[in-house]
């Protein structure tokens, strides 16, 4: 039988994407890396598109 897909947003994927790297490329623990990306995502996403 096949287990049920798992929905996970396309927030959570970017900040998965984000943690990830920086957990590579940092001594920063995961929760820490998770908040810093979290971080990193708000404020990407309050500047605008013409800007970007």
């Amino acid at each position: 039988m096949n287990p049920e897909p798992v929905y996970v947003s396309r927030y959570e994927q970017r900040v998965k994407l984000v943690q990830d790297v920086l957990k590579a490329n940092t001594s920063l623990s995961v929760e820490e890396s998770r908040a810093l990306a979290m971080k990193l995502l708000r404020t990407l996403d309050r500047i605008p598109e013409k800007v970007r």
